[in-house]
Formats: C-alpha cells, structure tokens, sequence
C-alpha cells in the first residue's frame, strides 16, 4: 500500500472553499428562485448538509488547528453566500401598502462596543392580504403612510423595502472569508508522518 505524500491533499483543500461556495449558491438560488423549489424544511436540510460536509471535508483535508480555523471560515463564507443569494432573489412584484403599526425594538450588540441598533417592524394592509409586515424597515412611518414593499407573490423570500440596493455587502464578506479559507489551506504545513 503506498503512503499519501504530505502536500498531496492541499490542491483539493485549497479548491475546496469556490467549489463549495459554488454548489451552495446553486442551491440556495433554486430554494430561492426555482420554479420548483423545495419546502422550506427540504431546503434548510440540504443547506446545512451542503454547509457541514463542506467544512468537514476542509477540515479533514487540511487538518490540526489550521483546518479547524479555515472550517470556520469556510463555514461562515458560504452562510454569507446563502444571505446575498437570499438578497439577490427575485421580489418580481411591488405593492403599495398602508402602515397599520410601527414598532421600533431596540436590539443590544454583544460584540466590541456593545452599540444598541433600532430595528423597525412595520405591520401593513397591502393589496391582496400579502406582505402583512415588514421586520426590517428603514425607518419608522407613520400610522396610516404609505410604503412601497417589492415580495415574492410565491413568498420564498421575505418582503423588502421597494428599491432596495443590491446584495454587495454579504457578498463581499463570502468572498473574502472564502479567501481566508483558500489562504489557510495553502500556506498550512501538511501533517507529519
């Protein structure tokens, strides 16, 4: 039986973080924009088989602390791929809708800072019934304004203020941990004999 030579996986780990990213953006754009897609608990499932094969496949391949570190990082890349996919799909119709509540919860950080973000919840009366409520607006409105909500008619993806800029934060956060994980499979010293 012939011994596998020391650097002999580090091709596979190194192109382990794009072909993952790839399989799990295809994915999530058929649970998002198919025309077939699965049931919310189907595609969850396959989501996280995707996300935790992938990081256990890098951390096999890569192995000791810096596969444990470069498994995060390709874990929490290809999560952000999932989040710019999810903010890219098609909201193909756009309502007018009247503001029936507005809330606003203050949200605590626990990380550096502790800064607190307000976060507004507006509860609505759209044509048709559909979006109901709007978790993530911009800003508080008032009892009885107007708001213009772009949603899915099919509701695969939550509601969106109309207007909404493209998804390039979560996508350039995937891209550069998925870089972060390239760069630690290929300067990552393979495992003695």
């Amino acid at each position: 039986m012939t011994e596998e030579e020391p650097g002999a996986r580090r091709p596979a780990a190194m192109a382990l973080p794009a072909v993952a990213a790839a399989c799990v953006y295809a994915w999530a754009r058929w649970c998002f924009g198919g025309s077939a897609a699965p049931s919310t608990t189907f595609a969850v499932a396959g989501g996280a088989v995707l996300l935790l094969g992938a990081a256990v496949a890098y951390f096999v391949a890569v192995r000791g602390a810096g596969g444990l570190f470069g498994a995060l990082l390709l874990a929490l890349g290809l999560l952000a791929t999932v989040a710019a996919t999810e903010q890219a799909a098609a909201r193909g119709a756009v309502a007018t809708c009247v503001v029936r509540e507005s809330r606003a919860e203050v949200e605590a950080s626990f990380g550096e800072g502790g800064a607190e973000k307000t976060v507004y919840r507006l509860a609505l009366d759209c044509p048709g019934g559909y979006p109901a409520e709007l978790k993530d607006a911009p800003s508080a409105e008032p009892r009885g304004g107007e708001v213009r909500v772009a949603y899915d008619p099919r509701r695969r993806v939550s509601p969106a203020p109309a207007g909404e800029g493209p998804p390039w934060k979560a996508a350039l956060t995937a891209l550069l941990l998925l870089a972060l994980g390239t760069v630690v499979a290929a300067v990552r010293r393979p495992a003695g004999p």
